[in-house]
């Protein structure tokens, strides 16, 4: 009867807070953490936190002080601050492998009708205290949003937004490598689905999935788009990754509620840390464009939702950035998580890859028959 009264407790609890969250704006909110918490009682956001945020080495995750100049820096410049620890169990013959990792997400600083030169100018100095915050702050690897120095004009086919493309050694690559050497920091920085026309610009690369082994741990990009496809997160896992960064730019109405699920998924799976990074804002362009989806013409992309976290490989993930504001989120790892994790549930030892290979390699060939046994119920009933 307890439980069954607890639980009655808790489903009064949360209609009680249904009118207030359903009297908040679709868009009204700053995240999902933030919303639940001003609309539950402390004891069943407890709850709620502990099924939406997981348990890290069987505690809720906690958070870091950082020191008063880097608060300071984020409320000159007015830029989400939150930073997260995620613990290891402590091991008999290995040292913690702690790293201090973050994200940043920004909008534009300028509008997209700004001389390009102004825009990308602008933009350098948004996010340049943001970056000594986190230098600062002792961030050993630091990961930004994809395409973060100029608009994410790809949506309107236009081709005088290439004016934004550099050689590797251009001056967004020597503008973070100054800040890189500066705090000692690892910094770094295609689909067609809808507004998303990347292949006007640029094709598919040819690198695999290369892990970089620095001096922090070893780290690989999976870009944006590449998060839909669980075989991009098996390859980095399997070329030995601890972090895996996703930067990315997406909008609400296409994958909001996918946003929370699928790095968690990849890094529980593949047993490694992941850094999803979004941008934030609405961009407005200049000329109409369309989707060919049969809707007007319009000229913003939607609103890039932000919502930056961090996953581990136990299922516990940090709360996200703002929906709305700019962020740096900032996260120690004991990488040592990585190996207990693979340890403790054998994902390895227990997978079938020559099974996936072989059904690959099947595939990929013309006369591919998927394997489908039939009920012979229906060629009775076809007869």
């Amino acid at each position: 009867m307890e439980k069954i009264s607890q639980a009655g407790a808790a489903n009064h609890e949360l209609n009680d807070g249904k009118d207030a969250i359903n009297n908040v704006s679709v868009c009204g909110y700053d995240s999902l953490h933030q919303l639940l918490a001003q609309n539950l009682k402390p004891q069943i956001f407890q709850e709620v936190s502990r099924l939406l945020l997981g348990l890290n080495c069987g505690k809720p995750l906690q958070t870091i002080s950082l020191a008063e100049p880097v608060k300071s820096l984020s409320l000159k410049h007015d830029f989400d601050l939150q930073a997260f620890c995620f613990h290891a169990d402590k091991e008999s013959v290995r040292e913690p492998r702690i790293v201090r990792v973050g994200l940043i997400q920004n909008s534009i600083a300028l509008p997209t009708t700004a001389p390009f030169s102004n825009q990308k100018k602008a933009i350098f100095e948004k996010v340049k205290p943001i970056i000594e915050a986190a230098g600062a702050s002792g961030v050993n690897i630091l990961c930004l949003q994809e395409a973060w120095m100029m608009p994410f004009a790809f949506c309107t086919r236009e081709k005088g937004w290439c004016e934004f493309a550099e050689p590797v050694d251009g001056e967004s690559t020597q503008f973070l490598q100054d800040l890189a050497s500066r705090y000692n920091m690892v910094i770094n920085h295609i689909p067609r689905v809808g507004d998303f026309n990347e292949s006007t610009y640029y094709m598919e690369g040819n690198t695999g999935h290369p892990v970089f082994e620095t001096a922090y741990g070893k780290i690989a990009i999976n870009i944006c788009y590449g998060r839909h496809h669980p075989l991009n997160w098996l390859a980095f896992g399997l070329n030995g990754a601890e972090i895996v960064f996703n930067p990315s730019a997406t909008v609400g109405e296409l994958s909001e509620p996918m946003w929370p699920i699928e790095a968690r998924n990849a890094a529980i799976a593949n047993i490694y840390f992941v850094g999803s990074i979004n941008r934030v804002g609405t961009e407005i362009f200049p000329n109409p464009f369309t989707s060919g989806n049969g809707r007007p013409q319009h000229t913003d992309f939607g609103h890039f939702y932000g919502s930056s976290h961090f996953s581990a490989p136990d299922a516990s993930c940090t709360p996200s950035l703002s929906r709305f504001r700019d962020g740096l989120l900032i996260s120690d790892m004991d990488l040592n998580l990585c190996r207990q994790l693979k340890d403790k549930w054998g994902f390895r030892m227990t997978a079938r890859y020559e099974l996936y290979a072989e059904m690959l390699a099947r595939y990929l060939k013309p006369e591919f028959e998927p394997q489908v046994i039939s009920d012979p119920l229906l060629n009775k009933k076809a007869s």
